[in-house]
Formats: C-alpha cells, sequence, structure tokens
C-alpha cells in the first residue's frame, strides 16, 4: 500500500519530469539539425542510460519482475523506435509537427488504458475533455511553429504512415506508463537505465545503417564537440526526467499526470519561444487556454475504481 506522502512526492516527480522534458526541446532539434534525429537520440539514450547506472552505483536489474524488465522494457524501448523512425521520415517541418501531434494521442490513451489496467472509473467528462486537450495541443503546436493547421492535416493526408508508426508508438508508451504502475507499484528499483541503454543501442544501428535523414556514411564525421556536449546535456536532462516519470507511474496519480502530460508540447513552445526571441500569436494562448480546461476535465473525470 502506498500512503499519500508517497504518492503526493511521486505526483510532483511526474510533473517535474513534464517540465524536463519541455526545457530541453530547443536544445534537441539543435543536436538534431546537426547529426540527424535517430544519431542525436542514439547520443542521448546511450549518455542517459550511462547516468542512471552510474547513479545507481552499476547495479543490474536483478530481482525484479521478469514480466517488468522484458514486457515494459520492450515497449519502452519500441515507443522511441517508433517515434523517432516517424521523425526521420518526416518530409518537411509540417509533417513532423503531425507526426508530434500523433505522439500527444498518449496522454488521453494512458487515461483512457487506466480504466482497465489501474481499476479506475471515468466520467462522461473524459471525452470533451480529451478533444479539447489535443485540440490545444494542435493550436499551440502550430503556432509556435508558424505551420497552420491546414498543412498539418494535409501532410497526415498525403503520408498517413508516418502519422500512424507515431500514434502507434502512443499506444505503446500509455502501456508502457500502466503497466510500470500496475506491475511495480509501490516499488523502488526500477529499469529505466537499461531500457534507455538499449534503446540508444538500438537507435544508433538504424543510425549507421543510413535509416534516418542523409544516410549513415557521415554518421561518426558528424559529431563535433558541441554535439556531443549538447548530447551530454540532454543524456543528463533525459535521465532525470524518465527516472521522475518512473517514480511517478510506480507510486503517484497516473491519471493527474497524465492530464497534466498535454502541458508538454505547449511548455515547450513556449520556452522555444522565449528561447528564440519569437513572439507567440493568439493561437498559442487560445492552445493553453484549451489544454487547461480539457485536462481539467479529463482529471476530473477519472477516479480510483477500487477506493
Amino acid at each position: 500500500m502506498i500512503d499519500s506522502s508517497d504518492k503526493n512526492r511521486a505526483t510532483i516527480l511526474g510533473l517535474a519530469a513534464i517540465v524536463l522534458w519541455s526545457v530541453t526541446v530547443g536544445l534537441a532539434r539543435s543536436l538534431s539539425e546537426r547529426v540527424g534525429p535517430l544519431a542525436g537520440g542514439a547520443g542521448v539514450y546511450l549518455a542517459a542510460g550511462a547516468l542512471c547506472r552510474l547513479r545507481q552505483g552499476g547495479r543490474g536489474s536483478g530481482g525484479l519482475p521478469a514480466r517488468y524488465i522484458f514486457g515494459c522494457g520492450s515497449l519502452f524501448v519500441l515507443y522511441l523506435l517508433s517515434f523517432y523512425l516517424a521523425i526521420g521520415l518526416s518530409a518537411d517541418r509540417a509533417e513532423v509537427l503531425g507526426v508530434g501531434l500523433a505522439n500527444y494521442l498518449w496522454p488521453s490513451l494512458t487515461i483512457l488504458f487506466s480504466l482497465a489496467l489501474l481499476g479506475k472509473t471515468a466520467g462522461p467528462l473524459i471525452i470533451p475533455g480529451s478533444l479539447l486537450a489535443l485540440g490545444g495541443v494542435l493550436l499551440a503546436m502550430s503556432d509556435g511553429a508558424g505551420v497552420s493547421i491546414s498543412e498539418m492535416l494535409a501532410g497526415a493526408a498525403r503520408r498517413p504512415g508516418v502519422h500512424l508508426l507515431a500514434a502507434f508508438g502512443a499506444v505503446l508508451w500509455a502501456l508502457y506508463s500502466n503497466l510500470t504502475a500496475r506491475w511495480m507499484g509501490g516499488r523502488s528499483e526500477s529499469a529505466v537505465g537499461s531500457f534507455m541503454m538499449t534503446t540508444g543501442a538500438a537507435l544508433l544501428g538504424l543510425a549507421v545503417l543510413g535509416l534516418g535523414p542523409g544516410g549513415g556514411g557521415s554518421f561518426f564525421g558528424s559529431w563535433t564537440p558541441a554535439a556531443a556536449g549538447e548530447a551530454l546535456a540532454l543524456g543528463l536532462a533525459t535521465a532525470a526526467g524518465y527516472e521522475c516519470w518512473e517514480a511517478s507511474m510506480r507510486k503517484g496519480d497516473v491519471a493527474l499526470v497524465a492530464a497534466a502530460s498535454y502541458f508538454t508540447p505547449l511548455l515547450s513552445t513556449i520556452f522555444s519561444c522565449l528561447y528564440l526571441g519569437v513572439r507567440p500569436g493568439t493561437g498559442l494562448w487560445a492552445g493553453c487556454g484549451l489544454v487547461v480546461a480539457g485536462s481539467l476535465l479529463s482529471w476530473r473525470a477519472v477516479s480510483d475504481g477500487r477506493s
């Protein structure tokens, strides 16, 4: 049984993960432009996994449930491979944003899957809440990048396979979050460092094979000291973010953190505008209002059916 103080602390860690993921987007874009999304992702996740293992003193994942190690581990790796491949296969900025939007189906799916996997119950507000929040994400992303919603939707119609790949990843991440809560609820141990290192190795293989933009021949030559520094900084932030998320899924309020996750693209857009000196338009603030309203409705609609 998880006491209320542990649950509150774990929930705060989940909110911290959302902020960490949001503020690193600008740095991730810079690294991706330098070396490509697959190579950049490989560097980040190898660094993040190594940092996690160092923090754990090099301890392995012995003693953890096999279904968590192999089940959740596979979901973790496959989610990130799906997402990075979808980004790498995107033809232009509008398509990248469409991929990002498809990926952000996961907060709604996390709440939905919690009904079956965690015994939660939901009221009728869950549907309008999810739609409002997703609509807010769409407005915020398009406004922050200067791409019209019609361009994003047209890209999805032209090449649906790329967007379906990102949506498939969203399903995997929602399953990962709920199954972590179900199989590891209350436990302090984690194999997330090993999951990240496996992801990094898989992304490295794809990059070397030339499946990302620019092919694989220039992979090793494309890394500069600046790119390596960005990968290390991102690895540190990524390690902290995923460790916080993992702790939140094990002990925190999954529905609340999932509803708050809608703010990730919104916050990342705001931080990017501030960092780049871009003045956000009205669409961003309208999206903000929709995300706030939708997230609150989604969270309020869900309750613990076992209480």
